[in-house]
């Protein structure tokens, strides 16, 4: 089977403050950079990244980068837009992580990958949210694409049996959202 890591990265960083949080030092190196490396680690077939600001980019240039088309994406609109690059390239799997999440693995990440089947998403779980890296199965790619608002692929998410899920280890799955998060 065809995986394809899919990387949103096309954040505003509204709460973080005027720094491009994925451009922000995070154990030397900028907040992005974990997070691709994950993927890049992680054995997969092909990376694609949604991106909005050329310096984020510049970290990126092994992913096939995408650029929505909305001045101010919400969401949904970078995940659509990362979608249909990946169904361009082709995928059987489709596995979705976020740019500011970089405590993620490659480990966990292909844990996920293994654990999505052809007709079943799988997530990450802390034990009690279900949040990416989540995978998604082709079958799924006409809901992925239906999606709409400032929520992305989180209702896909939450019918997903126990099996489905993969549990990582406690704070693995802190996303940054305010610069106090980096400590």
């Amino acid at each position: 089977m065809r995986t394809v890591g899919l990387l949103l990265a096309a954040g505003h960083s509204r709460r973080f403050g005027p720094q491009n949080k994925l451009l922000a030092d995070f154990r030397g190196k900028p907040l992005v950079i974990h997070s691709a490396e994950a993927m890049r680690n992680a054995g997969l077939d092909g990376l694609v990244a949604v991106v909005t600001d050329q310096a984020v980019a510049d970290h990126l240039a092994d992913f096939t980068l995408v650029w929505p088309e909305e001045a101010d994406p919400e969401q949904s609109d970078s995940l659509r837009a990362g979608v249909q690059a990946a169904l361009d390239i082709g995928w059987d799997r489709l596995l979705i992580g976020l740019g500011d999440m970089p405590l993620v693995t490659a480990v966990h990440v292909r844990a996920v990958v293994d654990r999505c089947t052809q007709k079943r998403a799988s997530a990450s779980t802390d034990g009690t949210h279900r949040t990416p890296p989540a995978c998604f199965p082709t079958s799924m790619a006409d809901a992925l694409l239906a999606l709409r608002g400032d929520r992305g692929a989180g209702s896909l998410l939450q019918a997903l049996p126990a099996e489905a899920l993969v549990e990582a280890p406690a704070g693995m799955l802190k996303d940054v959202d305010l610069v106090t998060d980096l400590d």
